[in-house]
């Protein structure tokens, strides 16, 4: 009866997955997948990355795994008590490892709630705390009756004391007679009923992540996270097959309706998360419960199927990500909290034309300038009038490397110095180079992060036909995300290029000799553009070049904390405390005199925070 009520109630949950739009990653099997099984999975390794909580789940993970079978020799123990599972139920070592699991698990628990009663962390606000306590109570009825199990059976004599160090202790509860025989038939009834009655309570919990969290991690993205998941748009075609992004459940893929269910409400995610820590309403966690909640209230028809935005989460949630991706980071079971938010933003922007009005200019001008400064395109060169620059015409041999200036680094007149100081060290090595001049345009960043897909896929279509038409292999970018569209999301559109970072462009320079840099003089520290390290890995390069002794930041590589300016928000009001202010201050505090950083964005932000301190940093 357990069962069937189980198989009811996870039905609609596997309906819902099953009915999901198709990613594309549904099928293959690589050893990188395999791999994030083993690490993330079965190896805990992301919760691990915080000791004590991620040994308390570790615990209570590979306890229950190692106990699985004692399920089976508990349902044979009732038909027949002196009966033995096949293979495990008379091995010696099967009995010590179940038995110290079993122990373990208890130790779990209660760290667990050590950790939600006692130590509170801000992370586990908004959480389900009532429903995670039933649910530690119930593993700790389960490990407790089967310890207790196993001690009444050792004081009948039923089982060897000798591999069972916890039970034989437990064991000297019960005493020899009737009374002890009862309890042992009480105690395996307990142990069983107690599974089962887990069982049919887990499809309507969070706990239903056991079941989904391995399928979660295997549809993760098998690149870097910088890379959203295209919303190919053909005006041409069909009108049943044009997609907007997200509007209503029905348009939730089967990766993102996963990441629903796979939801641990650790807070993990909401504790990184930079928008939450300066009092804005996104938690990447309530996002992920808000939508979930609504999702299964629409199915059991409790409430009509409506836009998930405002009616699962409201306008500002949606708008507030910065999309750094430090969430996607810590999460331990791999949902992608971004590519979520960004398809939500495409069917705001593109369907219903409602988005933050003080970013409409940006729109504007990418779409008719093709650059979020609203600049003409003849102006695209005016950093480089007073130095030998080459520009790539239409039929000009491919260069060695092609110097993709982008829109911040042309038009920002603090960018506008890296520029020109990349263009000379270019010069310096004997790198052959050109720019593209007025033929280069807007990668198409902002727009897509802003939800404007369709914008996005003209630009880039344009800018590949011209890269491809001016044979184009690689490709040196001074802007961080410039340098991961390019890298990640131009390949989808017929676009592939080695496309490297010009800190890692300089770095090789610097290592090869081609290039001497000069010691500078006073402390600095670094701040870790979020698309250069976080999403994609790089956090050498840039400090290599900088060389010296760098007063790190308290959070700084992966856990870097964010300027404030991606997913489009450079181009959007924030409230105070901003972000970029939040960041500087961190800044400052580790008494350096410079600020350094690898992308104009950051830049900019980290300029706006100093000038508003009165700051000469």
């Amino acid at each position: 009866m357990a069962v069937l009520l189980f198989v009811r109630r996870v039905r609609p949950r596997v309906a819902l997955v099953r009915d999901a739009r198709p990613t594309g990653r549904e099928e293959g099997v690589s050893s990188q997948r395999l791999a994030r099984e083993l690490s993330h999975v079965l190896g805990q390794k992301k919760l691990l990355q915080k000791l004590g909580p991620g040994l308390m789940h570790a615990f209570i993970f590979w306890g229950f795994l190692i106990l699985l079978p004692t399920i089976l020799e508990a349902a044979i123990a009732i038909v027949d008590r002196d009966a033995a599972l096949p293979l495990l139920g008379d091995a010696a070592w099967y009995a010590l490892l179940s038995d110290m699991f079993a122990a373990l698990v208890a130790i779990g628990v209660g760290m667990a709630f050590f950790i939600r009663k006692v130590l509170k962390p801000d992370r586990f606000r908004g959480s389900h705390m009532g429903e995670a306590d039933r649910i530690l109570f119930a593993i700790l009825a389960i490990v407790v009756t089967l310890l207790l199990w196993n001690a009444s059976r050792i004081a009948l004599g039923l089982t060897d004391p000798g591999p069972r160090p916890v039970s034989d202790l437990l064991a000297g509860l019960f005493a020899t007679g009737d009374a002890t025989e009862v309890a042992e038939r009480i105690l395996v009834w307990a142990h069983l009923l107690v599974i089962l009655g887990f069982l049919v309570f887990l499809p309507g919990s969070k706990h239903l992540h056991i079941a989904t969290a391995a399928a979660n991690v295997w549809l993760a993205k098998a690149g870097p996270t910088g890379r959203l998941e295209p919303n190919r748009i053909d005006l041409e075609g069909a009108e049943e097959d044009i997609r907007f992004g997200v509007a209503t459940q029905k348009d939730l893929s089967r990766k993102q309706m996963l990441d629903l269910f796979s939801c641990t409400e650790c807070g993990r995610c909401q504790e990184a998360c930079p928008a939450w820590a300066t009092g804005k309403p996104l938690s990447p966690k309530l996002l992920i419960m808000d939508l979930r909640d609504r999702v299964v209230a629409e199915q059991a028809g409790e409430v009509e199927l409506q836009p998930l935005v405002p009616n699962a989460v409201i306008d500002q949630v949606v708008w507030d990500c910065v999309t750094c991706g430090a969430c996607v980071r810590e999460c331990p079971v791999d949902i992608e909290h971004i590519d979520t938010i960004v398809d939500l933003r495409r069917n705001l922007v593109m369907a219903e034309s409602r988005f933050p009005q003080e970013a409409a200019p940006m729109l504007r001008g990418v779409e008719n300038q093709e650059n979020p400064w609203g600049q003409p395109a003849s102006a695209r060169l005016d950093w480089a009038k007073d130095l030998d620059v080459r520009v790539l015409q239409e039929g000009d041999p491919a260069p060695e490397v092609l110097f993709w200036v982008g829109c911040a680094g042309a038009f920002d007149e603090r960018a506008q110095k890296t520029t020109q100081s990349v263009a000379r060290l270019l010069a310096a090595a004997g790198i052959d180079s050109a720019v593209l001049g007025p033929r280069e345009r807007c990668t198409g960043d902002p727009a897509r992060r802003m939800g404007h897909e369709y914008l996005f896929q003209m630009l880039a279509e344009q800018n590949v036909e011209t890269l491809n038409g001016a044979g184009v292999t690689k490709i040196v970018a001074s802007c961080a995300h410039c340098f991961n569209t390019l890298a990640n999301e131009y390949p989808d559109y017929g676009g592939t290029y080695e496309v490297v970072h010009h800190t890692q462009l300089l770095s090789e320079l610097i290592a090869a000799g081609r290039l001497r840099p000069r010691a500078g003089d006073g402390k600095i520290t670094y701040h870790d553009a979020c698309y250069l390290g976080r999403h994609n890995g790089e956090f050498d390069a840039p400090r290599s070049v900088i060389g010296g002794d760098i007063e790190e930041m308290p959070r700084n590589r992966e856990r870097s904390f964010c300027c404030g300016a991606g997913g489009a928000r450079m181009w959007m009001e924030e409230e105070s405390p901003r972000i970029n202010d939040t960041r500087f201050e961190e800044a400052t505090a580790t008494g350096a005199e410079t600020v350094a950083t690898a992308c104009p964005y950051c830049l900019v932000m980290l300029d706006d925070a100093a000038k508003g301190k009165g700051s000469d940093i």
